[in-house]
């Protein structure tokens, strides 16, 4: 009876977008200094075992992206969340690493703004009004409870790039739309007026677990961002 109950709570972690809870126990340390080229390299097969639809070149900019953030002060908790925008939103293309223990917490669908794109977003902003969402590093900042329910603010750490998201209120929420639900009779979950917005089941848990200055990476393949970005230089 307890295989039985232990067997049902292990399938409604993958139903619901955790990723598998004891994987970590498994995982060898990163024991290279940290945010060397070195660290980054040996970080990545140790995430993409639990993370394996992620891209390899998206997830190490993102840890790079990260050393270097937390190498100039930002970062409070060894959590690194990464969006890749490169990647339709039919798939999830959000996930969240938890650094210390080289484990994955979650991976889900995110929406992006209607006006970045339909089923794949093409086009980003910086700018009040644009209804976009915003590339970047971000930094995680407090949680409060908004029109969309349980949010939580972002700060964009990139002048001119993300530097507006606070200010124009680019925050993670939960929302029906960005539900997979959604994928079937649309052919795409919803788009937000520029929030990376998550299934509502998930907002809480998720938003809980990287609020208060934790790394948000979100990518996508600009080529003026990835030759300028202060964050990119290993």
């Amino acid at each position: 009876m307890k295989l039985k109950r232990t067997l049902f709570m292990l399938a409604l972690f993958g139903l619901f977008g955790f990723s598998w809870p004891f994987s970590w126990l498994f995982s060898s340390p990163n024991t290279a200094p940290f945010g060397t080229t070195t660290w980054v390299q040996k970080e990545i097969p140790l995430l993409k075992s639990q993370a394996a639809n992620i891209d390899d070149n998206v997830l190490r900019l993102a840890l790079v992206a990260y050393a270097n953030a937390r190498k100039h002060g930002y970062v409070g908790k060894q959590l690194l969340t990464v969006i890749d925008y490169s990647k339709p939103s039919t798939e999830k293309r959000l996930w969240v690493f938890d650094l210390k223990y080289n484990r994955s917490l979650f991976n889900t669908w995110v929406s992006h703004g209607k006006n970045s794109g339909g089923v794949n977003a093409n086009s980003f902003s910086n700018n009040p009004g644009s209804l976009k969402s915003s590339i970047g590093v971000f930094l995680t900042a407090e949680s409060y409870n908004g029109k969309n329910g349980y949010s939580l603010r972002l700060r964009g750490l990139e002048r001119g790039v993300n530097d507006s998201a606070y200010s124009r209120a680019i925050v993670i929420h939960g929302a029906p739309y960005a539900n997979a639900d959604n994928i079937r009779p649309y052919g795409h979950i919803g788009r937000s007026w520029g929030c990376p917005a998550v299934s509502p089941s998930l907002a809480k848990p998720l938003i809980n677990t990287i609020k208060e200055r934790s790394v948000v990476f979100a990518y996508y393949p600009d080529r003026k961002w990835l030759s300028r970005s202060p964050f990119l230089t290993a």
